[in-house]
């Protein structure tokens, strides 16, 4: 092959990878088959009481989720998880939470789990919002007993919402700034800010007027470290800022001695003075 037709064909195979990148990026973000949709453990694993829900988005997609209440709880954690699995992964959080005596509200997105539809950008939006009145509306709590927090890319849905709703505090752990720069990170040598559709732009924060609280790992092999720098930057105070050890998914847990502080110190510094009381409910408790 003469050298014009080599370079060709890398041009070729570049472009392939770019459009490829451009045409598939909601399937290489939204991974709710990843490790599966089936949801193969409750709070009940944790000999936690629970209540599954059942929020309805804007459009009409039904929801699927879980209310595990605590005894006396004066604030709510309303949780939004990462682009992988299901709120049944997410128990060693729970566990975490629910020692700190909050209520929690975890869902999944939309063709997450037990969730309909299709996972979207514009829809995880509306998710957001449907999961904010269920708590709202619903269970009637004052928004200033609610913490927003978003782990990874629920980080951006968690700023996008605290944006627009008065909560009493947002919590990002290991969240990246958005989704043109963390394509930027993973493929430097894309032109990934032309090619991105994605947006899930967490710099939303910057218009969050409640207290923020932000938590990343030295040791992120995924998101790196500068993403929580950056976000901690551009958040209003009051804010703080808490490195952890340990990798993208389990510096929580290899931490959890710093992380569980952290978040008894930020619940205690937000906790209204006279939140709504949530006692466990005798109905549809499993």
């Amino acid at each position: 092959m003469t050298l014009s037709g080599v370079l060709i064909a890398v041009a070729a195979a570049y472009a392939a990878v770019c459009a490829a990148l451009y045409l598939l990026q909601d399937r290489m973000l939204f991974l709710p088959g990843m490790p599966g949709r089936e949801i193969s453990a409750t709070p009940a694993a944790l000999s936690l009481r629970f209540e599954e829900v059942a929020p309805v988005a804007a459009d009409g997609v039904r929801l699927h989720g879980w209310w595990v209440p605590a005894p006396d709880a004066r604030l709510t954690l309303l949780h939004f998880h990462g682009n992988a699995g299901n709120i049944g992964h997410r128990l060693d959080l729970l566990q975490i939470w629910s020692s700190l005596g909050v209520n929690v509200l975890l869902f999944d997105y939309r063709g997450y789990g037990r969730s309909d539809g299709a996972p979207s950008e514009a829809g995880l939006y509306l998710d957001a919002e449907a999961a904010w009145e269920h708590l709202t509306k619903a269970r009637a709590l004052a928004p200033a007993a609610i913490v927003i927090h978003g782990q990874s890319m629920g980080g951006a849905v968690a700023a996008w919402l605290a944006a627009r709703r008065p909560a009493a505090a947002l919590v990002l752990e290991s969240a990246f700034t958005s989704v043109p720069d963390i394509a930027g990170d993973l493929y430097p040598w894309l032109p990934t800010r032309w090619l991105t559709r994605l947006r899930l732009d967490t710099h939303e924060l910057a218009r969050v007027r409640s207290p923020v609280l932000v938590i990343h790992s030295r040791d992120d092999e995924i998101i790196p470290f500068a993403h929580g720098e950056a976000l901690h930057a551009a958040a209003n105070a009051p804010k703080r800022f808490v490195a952890l050890a340990g990798d993208h998914n389990s510096g929580f847990w290899i931490s959890r001695e710093v992380y569980a502080g952290a978040l008894r110190e930020f619940f205690k510094s937000v906790m209204p003075a006279e939140g709504k009381v949530v006692m466990p409910a005798k109905a549809g408790i499993q």
